[in-house]
Formats: structure tokens, C-alpha cells, sequence
């Protein structure tokens, strides 16, 4: 047929790679030790942090509420997300070549994609909790649920699940044969393209609309939440009670800017606009940096609950 045809008329003579050699994020060797400690600081924080939020979120039951259901969810999202790259990234920068084979490579590229796309549609989720506490706060145990909670979640993995198989179905179909050097520290989809010996102009168009829609469409349900949540701030009488109700969003706030800005960064351009070395620092921060800042910025959301909570209970619906 006529793909098959342009297939063999692209890729020749040439013999398909069956193993990759990362490049990983420097190729100076006097920064290779320093880059190793740095971020095995960064996992081992990473881990961590995200791991005693669950088990901290699941051990207290006053912690039993949509708000922190949905923060535990991130905290194992970030968890998987950060696992699933930073490992392979730290042998790296103690051996030689990082070699990683062809099967090896599509199940990583399979499970980045899916922590990836599920945490974008996880902020979302966040900031509608956000907006049904705030906006609806006497609707908010009955819209709420813990079957419709649920029922977000696992939507949010879905659209994950979704979106990395097609992303990896198609990768699957090139034929990768000029280098087996991914220039790139993991198996992402703009790096594999440049190995491509067949067309990706399929490939780059999925990319740029499966991002548009993982990334735009959570970051605008997250547009329109905080619209309506500080329309409902500002009618607010007291100063005090203005204070609090934002609390609750500022760490969510921080949350989705760097991560909706490094990720947006990285796929929502074409492949030629940016160089890969600048988007090695972009996927920097949404693969290692967030997943450990997000349980530091959501331990100071806990903590002005707790101080909300204790000051007044009167408009704790707030928190």
C-alpha cells in the first residue's frame, strides 16, 4: 500500500534500531557527579514527600474530605510520574552509555504519558473541588460525593490511558533508524521523532492535538473555576474571611503554573520552533522539579487549614 511504500522509500537500506543510548542532560563530565547528587536529592524528597501524603492523607480521618482524596491522588500521579524517569536519569550520570532497548523505551514513553496526561486532568479536578467549595459551599457535601470523586479520578486516568496508547501506538508504527542516540535523559515523543526514517507528520499533528486537548482543556476548566471562585472572593465582606478562602486555592495556584507552563512549553509548539536542549530544561521541571515541589506547596495548604479551622470554625465550609 501506499504508507508501506513510503516507508520503504524513506528508510532504504537502512537496519531498524533495536537498543538507544540516552544522551541525558549534559555531556560535560566534571558535571556528571554533581548532576547525580542533585537529583537523587530531588527523588529521594520526591518519594518522600509524596509517599507520606498518601499515607498520611489515608491514616487521618479528618483528612477524609474531597479536597484531600483528590491531593492524595496527585500525591501517587507525582509518585509514578517521577519514578518512571528519574532512575534510568541517575544511571546516566554514573555510567558511560545509558543504554535502554526498544521495548524498554515504548513502556517507558506508555507510563510518562499516561502520569502525564492524568496529571494534567487531575489539576482540573482540583480546581472544580475548589470551585464547588467556595461558590457552593452548602451544596458542596452533596455534589461532592465519594462515588463522584471517585468517578473524576478514574476519568482522569482513563483520559491518561487514552491518549499514551494512541501516542505509543503511532510511535510504534515509524521506522527509527537514523541514530540509536536519543538526544533527550528519557523516551519522549519529540526526541523518538527525530530518529524517524518515516513520516511523522501524523505523529507531530497527534502530538500538538491530544496536547492541546490533555493541556488546554484542563487549564481552561481551571481558567473558568478561578473566574468564578474570586467573583465569589470579592463579595465576601470581612478581610479575614477573603484571606482564608484564598488559602485554600494558592497552593493549587502554584501547583498548576509550573507545571501547566513548563508542559505547555514543551508540546505545544512544533518540533522546529524550539531546540531539544531547551526542551530538556522545560521537561526538567514537570518530570522532576513539581513532582517534588507538590507536596512541599500542599503542606502550607494543610497548614492554614489547620489554623483556619482552629480560628473559626464558622466558615471552616471554606477550607
Amino acid at each position: 500500500n501506499l504508507e508501506t511504500g513510503d516507508k520503504n522509500m524513506d528508510h532504504g537500506n537502512h537496519s531498524p534500531v533495536t537498543e538507544f543510548t540516552l544522551a541525558g542532560l549534559s555531556e560535560q563530565p566534571e558535571l556528571q557527579l554533581p548532576l547525580f547528587l542533585l537529583f537523587l536529592g530531588i527523588y529521594v524528597v520526591t518519594v518522600v514527600g509524596n509517599l507520606g501524603m498518601t499515607i498520611l492523607i489515608g491514616l487521618s480521618s479528618h483528612l477524609h474530605t474531597p479536597m484531600y482524596y483528590f491531593l492524595s491522588s496527585l500525591s501517587f500521579t507525582d509518585l509514578c510520574h517521577s519514578t518512571v524517569i528519574t532512575p534510568k536519569m541517575l544511571v546516566n550520570f554514573v555510567t558511560d552509555k545509558n543504554i535502554i532497548s526498544y521495548p524498554e523505551c515504548m513502556t517507558q514513553l506508555y507510563f510518562f504519558s499516561i502520569f502525564a496526561i492524568a496529571e494534567c486532568h487531575m489539576l482540573a479536578v482540583m480546581a472544580y473541588d475548589r470551585y464547588v467549595a467556595i461558590c457552593s459551599p452548602l451544596l458542596y457535601n452533596v455534589i461532592m460525593s465519594y462515588h463522584f470523586c471517585f468517578r473524576l479520578t478514574v476519568g482522569a486516568y482513563i483520559l491518561g490511558i487514552l491518549g499514551s496508547t494512541i501516542h505509543t501506538s503511532f510511535m510504534l508504527r515509524l521506522f527509527l533508524c537514523k541514530t540509536n542516540v536519543i538526544n533527550h535523559y528519557f523516551c519522549d515523543l519529540f526526541p523518538l521523532l527525530e530518529l524517524s526514517c518515516s513520516r511523522t507528520y501524523i505523529n507531530e499533528l497527534l502530538v500538538l492535538v491530544l496536547s492541546a486537548f490533555n493541556i488546554l482543556m484542563p487549564a481552561l476548566t481551571i481558567l473558568a473555576s478561578y473566574i468564578f471562585i474570586i467573583a465569589t472572593i470579592l463579595h465576601i465582606r470581612s478581610t479575614e474571611g477573603r484571606s482564608k478562602a484564598f488559602s485554600t486555592c494558592s497552593s493549587h495556584i502554584s501547583a498548576v503554573a509550573v507545571f501547566f507552563g513548563s508542559t505547555a512549553f514543551m508540546y505545544l509548539q512544533p518540533s522546529s520552533v524550539s531546540s531539544m536542549d531547551q526542551r530538556k530544561v522545560s521537561s526538567v521541571f514537570y518530570t522532576t522539579v513539581v513532582p517534588m515541589l507538590n507536596p512541599l506547596i500542599y503542606t502550607f495548604l494543610y497548614n492554614n487549614n489547620v489554623q483556619a479551622e482552629s480560628e473559626s470554625g464558622a466558615e471552616s465550609h471554606l477550607q
